[in-house]
């Protein structure tokens, strides 16, 4: 990981096209702005988690309802 130091207003630019703004630092909160371009994602960690997480849920969810509607049904000879 690569750590540096920035200032209120000073920049850091990844790539290209991607540009961190340090807006605000306040206690031990930093504001950023980031700039890129619409073709990139651009998320916070734990709101990119938590889309995961629930995602893993609802496909057990789905694995458990498909099973449930294949017991409603009656066995045929293949079963």
């Amino acid at each position: 990981m690569l750590v540096l130091s920035r200032k209120v207003g000073e920049q850091i630019v990844i790539g290209e096209d991607i540009v961190l703004t340090v807006v605000d630092v306040r206690g031990d909160t930093v504001r950023l702005g980031i700039a890129a371009p619409r073709h990139v994602t651009v998320n916070r960690a734990e709101v990119l988690r938590a889309v995961e997480e629930a995602n893993r849920d609802a496909a057990r969810a789905d694995d458990a309802d498909l099973d449930a509607l294949r017991n409603l049904r009656p066995p045929t000879p293949e079963d």
